[in-house]
């Protein structure tokens, strides 16, 4: 799918309360794009690459947070904050993922279990529905480019004068986060990164782990 809006911020855990943004998506918030077009808990997305499609230009961005990190006694007297980040603007992605069936399926519910029943190819079944959806410009939750408020300006089929920006400098990225849910679908919180990736020539590919959730 191909994505591009007029900001977006993809959060590095260890800029603290003035966040910092990758200079390319991470794993994670690939995986959520393409489930917030088609999500079901009987496949696993799994990214491949991201191709970034315009320069990666920064921007310092303010707004006023009123959400539940706040002192409690600023939450008791109605108060925000200003949060200051460092965000992405003008960005287009084109991305890549494969699906599959997924292997756990005792935490699967029952709605769940009887489509994965009734279907001989669930990883196939995602991508019709999944190409016919993005085609139509439909979505199973709003699609936003890291925080909420950030929300693209096109998602959809790959158009044709989108090119990867292969001019871009190589760029290492010591350590990435991967995702908190290692695990999928209902699954506990925890954190595992990549390392040691680089994004050459406008393109980051994604390790590739054991078939196995948990390694």
């Amino acid at each position: 799918m191909e994505i591009a809006g007029n900001t977006a911020i993809w959060t590095r855990p260890d800029t603290g309360d003035s966040p910092c943004s990758y200079p390319a998506p991470t794993y994670s918030a690939v995986k959520a794009l393409f489930e917030s077009v088609l999500w079901g808990p009987d496949v696993l997305v799994e990214p491949v690459k991201a191709e970034i499609c315009s320069p990666i230009r920064y921007h310092s961005y303010a707004t006023n947070y009123g959400g539940p990190l706040r002192k409690d006694k600023s939450v008791k007297d109605g108060n925000n904050y200003q949060l200051y980040a460092t965000v992405l603007t003008d960005v287009c992605y084109r991305l890549y993922a494969r699906v599959r069936p997924n292997p756990r399926k005792e935490k699967m519910p029952q709605a769940a279990l009887e489509w994965d029943r009734r279907t001989t190819s669930p990883g196939h079944a995602y991508q019709e529905i999944f190409n016919r959806r993005l085609t139509r410009g439909q979505s199973f939750a709003s699609l936003s480019l890291g925080w909420r408020e950030f929300t693209p300006s096109y998602f959809g089929p790959f158009r044709e004068g989108t090119k990867v920006c292969s001019e871009i400098p190589d760029i290492a990225i010591p350590s990435m986060l991967r995702e908190v849910f290692p695990a999928g679908y209902r699954s506990d919180w925890r954190a595992v990164y990549d390392t040691n990736l680089v994004i050459h020539q406008g393109v980051l590919i994604y390790p590739e782990r054991g078939r196995c959730c948990d390694q």
